[in-house]
């Protein structure tokens, strides 16, 4: 069983949370609750929590406050917060889980269920360090793989492939990343960032985007000379992209 702390500094929101952890999620046990970001720290450091709800905006500070002034990030954390369409961005850059208030039961057990039994530290630390570097600008991303957790600076991506559930990632360097989440969801987190969709099975970073053909049914080449086919669908839009 996880040991959790709620941070929060409404107290209907903490009791309400914890109430529905109660209810459905059994297999994790609230054992302090902190309404801002000094008393959040200190109840974090006496009870060394597995897992931490943890609230943005609150009357003394902020959550991310709260992550800078700990030394070392031994839990995992599922942000709580009402919507900030920035901060939502950044959690998904960062790999990291969040709920909108008020919270919804079934989401509120998703993200439970998300969590891992074997999690290793290091990679609790880089989702930390990376939503950290987020906070103010979206830099890097963390990407999911079989064998960890990778991060990467995002203007090192050139573009991404879809290989069914997962996405090869290629790199500046050359390397190829295979990461478990599929290019739709890719494409909602980077189509923001620079990137574009031109295919189904790919997103580029417009970056590194050479030239467009239009010939044998349209592609473009990239700085790598890398040639990716554009859907029929997709080239109106992307003729209007880099026209703008």
């Amino acid at each position: 069983m996880k040991k959790a702390i709620i941070i929060d500094d409404e107290k209907k929101s903490r009791v309400a949370l914890d109430s529905f952890i109660s209810k459905y999620c059994p297999t994790i046990k609230v054992i302090d609750q902190a309404d801002g970001v000094a008393t959040g720290v200190s109840s974090i450091q006496q009870n060394n929590p597995d897992l931490v709800f943890l609230d943005i905006e609150m009357d003394d500070g902020t959550g991310f406050d709260i992550l800078e002034k700990l030394k070392n990030h031994s839990f995992e954390v599922i942000f709580v917060t009402a919507y900030n369409q920035y901060a939502l961005k950044a959690f998904r850059f960062s790999a990291i889980d969040y709920l909108l208030k008020p919270v919804n039961p079934e989401e509120l057990i998703q993200a439970v269920s998300r969590l891992s039994d074997d999690t290793r530290l290091d990679q609790i630390e880089k989702k930390l360090e990376t939503l950290l570097s987020n906070k103010k600008t979206l830099q890097k991303l963390a990407f999911p793989s079989m064998e960890g957790l990778r991060i990467e600076v995002i203007s090192n991506i050139v573009y991404c492939e879809s290989d069914n559930y997962y996405t090869r990632v290629h790199l500046l360097n050359g390397e190829k990343l295979v990461v478990t989440r599929t290019l739709k969801e890719y494409d909602q987190i980077l189509g923001d960032a620079g990137f574009f969709r031109i295919h189904q099975k790919f997103l580029v970073n417009l970056t590194y985007l050479k030239s467009y053909s239009r010939s044998d049914g349209g592609f473009v080449t990239l700085e790598n000379d890398t040639e990716l086919p554009v859907s029929r669908r997709k080239k109106d839009d992307l003729l209007q992209l880099l026209t703008n």
